[in-house]
């Protein structure tokens, strides 16, 4: 990981996990469909309508901060994704999945209908594109898929499966549906198992993290 030159403009582009994974398979599979862009480095606050030397200087501090090179990680980049709304927004659409906190026993399941709320002109709304959720630690799941949405790289994703390791999954869909794992041997000596999902609105941009606990049964 390093800083790029705030001197030039710069286009650093680089494949997500899965796309190097389809990449390496030589078979033609390998398809750029989809980009995003983000800002997540940028502080808007320092924009200085008054600065002494005039409108040209406005946005001087912005343009000398430091940008990081790109690299695959969901969890430290990419985390404010670049959207275009309808001219007039007044407020920034925002995400209701019905729970500030996901609490499930063993084996237990739930299934995520998130909402948007303050686009496209309604008070809440489904987007039609659905929604992207990860679960940062996929293997304190069962079964974790999306639904409703049937689109060839929604049908990827929610088809991928993780072998039980320690990484995060993602699924699209305009529900998702969760079953909390039954594997005692995960818990250790813990009652509890924890990690956060996000969900991201495929139209709006808007997103929300919230925390994830499994509580494990004892006979």
């Amino acid at each position: 990981m390093g800083y790029l030159s705030n001197q030039v403009v710069t286009v650093d582009a680089i494949l997500t996990k899965k796309g190097r994974e389809l990449l390496a398979r030589g078979d033609g599979s390998f398809k750029i469909t989809q980009f995003a862009l983000a800002d997540d480095e940028i502080d808007y606050t320092l924009y200085n309508p008054n600065h002494a030397s005039g409108s040209a200087f406005y946005g001087e501090a912005i343009e000398a901060m430091p940008l990081l090179e790109a690299f695959p990680d969901e969890t430290q980049i990419m985390k404010y994704k670049l959207t275009t709304l309808p001219r007039g927004t007044a407020r920034l659409p925002i995400l209701d999945l019905g729970y500030a906190a996901i609490r499930l026993k063993q084996g237990a399941s739930l299934a995520i209908t998130p909402q948007t709320l303050n686009y496209l002109g309604s008070s809440q709304t489904f987007e039609s594109s659905g929604y992207v959720a990860t679960i940062a630690d996929a293997r304190v799941l069962n079964s974790y898929n999306g639904v409703g949405v049937n689109t060839p790289d929604a049908t990827a994703l929610n088809s991928t499966t993780t072998l039980g390791t320690n990484v995060s999954k993602t699924v699209i869909g305009t529900s998702i549906n969760l079953t909390a794992t039954t594997v005692n041997t995960l818990f250790g000596t813990n009652s509890q198992l924890q990690t956060t999902i996000t969900v991201i609105g495929r139209d709006s941009g808007a997103r929300l993290t919230i925390p994830v606990t499994i509580i494990q049964v004892t006979q």
